[in-house]
C-alpha cells in the first residue's frame, strides 16, 4: 500500500485523484485540508510523518500563492519528512515552455518549484496530458473541471481554430490521468515525465468529427500567429459566460498564449515512453467515445 497525502484535493484534478484512489483501496489518500499551514514547513513535515505519507501530490492552481508558498513549502517539508520519497508538483499539462515566464509570469513559480525539487534528494515526476479532454464533452462528461471553451464551443457549434489547425494535439480524460498516476504509485522507479495520453489529433479533425457526430456543420473562424501574439482570440459564443469569474481581456490573454503553443506543437505528448506503454490494459477514453457518449444525435 502506498499512502499519498494530495494537495489541492478538493480542486478539479485532485478530486478526480481522490475519487480513484478510493476506487483502489490497495492505495490510500490523504487530503491535506485548508487547516494545514502551508506558511510552517514544520507544521507540513509533522502531518506528513504522521500519516506516514510515502508520495505527495500537488493539484493546485496556477494562480495566486498556491505554487509559491503553498506547493514550494510543501516540497521543503517533503523533503525533510522521512517517509516521504517522491513527489509530483502541480503540472497537468503541457510540456511548458521555460521562456513562456516572460509570456505567462506565473510560470516563474511553477519552475521555482522544479528547481527547488532538483535541489532535494526526492524522486518526482511532472504530468503531462496534453489537453484536457473534458471541456469537449461538457456538460455530458462527468468532471470536476469548470466549463471553458478552448478552441471549440461544443455547445454553440463554433470554433476559433488557432493557426492552420492542423498541428497534433493530445487530449486526455481528467479521471483517465488519476486512473493511470494510480497505476504509477506501483512503478518502482518514475521517469521524470509521467505522460498520459488519451487520443491525439488535429484541432480541424476534432471539428470535423464534431460536425459529423452532432449532424451540424460548425462556424469556423481561423485565428492567425500574429492576432494570437496580440494576446488576442476570436470569442466564442461561451466565452461570455465566463466573463464574470475571468474578465475578458485578461481571459484572452491567458487563451492565446496556450491556443499559441498549440499551433507551436507544445500540446502534443509523446506517446513513446508514456504510461500507455508501461500500463497497455488501461484503455482512455477516445475522441470519438467521448463525442458518441455526449454529443450523438438521438
Amino acid at each position: 500500500m502506498v499512502k499519498v497525502a494530495i494537495a489541492g484535493g478538493t480542486g478539479a484534478v485532485g478530486r478526480a485523484l481522490v475519487d480513484t484512489i478510493a476506487a483502489h483501496p490497495i492505495h490510500k489518500a490523504v487530503i491535506l485540508s485548508r487547516q494545514v499551514n502551508y506558511h510552517d514547513v514544520q507544521n507540513l513535515v509533522d502531518v506528513l510523518v504522521k500519516h506516514q505519507i510515502h508520495t505527495v501530490i500537488c493539484a493546485f492552481g496556477i494562480t495566486g500563492t498556491s505554487l509559491k508558498i503553498s506547493q514550494m513549502n510543501l516540497i521543503k517539508a517533503a523533503a525533510l519528512a522521512a517517509p516521504a520519497c517522491r513527489f509530483i508538483p502541480t503540472s497537468y499539462s503541457i510540456d511548458y515552455p521555460r521562456d513562456g515566464v516572460k509570456i505567462l509570469p506565473p510560470l516563474r513559480d511553477y519552475f521555482d518549484c522544479l528547481d527547488e525539487l532538483d535541489r532535494t534528494d526526492l524522486e518526482w515526476s511532472v504530468v503531462l496530458n496534453g489537453l484536457f479532454l473534458d471541456y469537449y464533452g461538457t456538460p455530458h462528461l462527468k468532471t470536476y473541471l469548470p466549463p471553458n471553451a478552448f478552441i471549440i464551443d461544443m455547445l454553440h457549434n463554433a470554433a476559433a481554430i488557432p493557426g492552420t489547425g492542423d498541428e497534433p494535439v493530445s487530449f486526455t480524460y481528467t479521471f483517465d490521468v488519476a486512473k493511470f498516476l494510480v497505476a504509477a504509485l506501483d512503478l518502482h522507479t518514475w521517469p521524470r515525465e509521467l505522460r498520459v495520453v488519451g487520443d491525439e489529433m488535429s484541432i480541424n479533425d476534432l471539428v470535423r468529427r464534431a460536425e459529423a457526430t452532432k449532424g451540424v456543420r460548425f462556424e469556423k473562424t481561423y485565428d492567425s500567429v500574429a492576432k494570437l501574439k496580440r494576446f488576442e482570440i476570436t470569442e466564442l459564443p461561451q466565452h461570455r459566460s465566463l466573463y464574470t469569474k475571468f474578465p475578458k481581456e485578461r481571459f484572452q490573454w491567458f487563451q492565446s498564449i496556450f491556443e499559441m503553443w498549440v499551433v507551436e506543437g507544445k500540446a502534443h505528448v509523446q506517446l513513446h515512453g508514456s504510461l500507455n506503454e508501461n500500463f497497455p490494459d488501461l484503455k482512455p477514453l477516445k475522441v470519438e467515445g467521448m463525442l458518441e457518449r455526449c454529443w450523438k444525435r438521438s
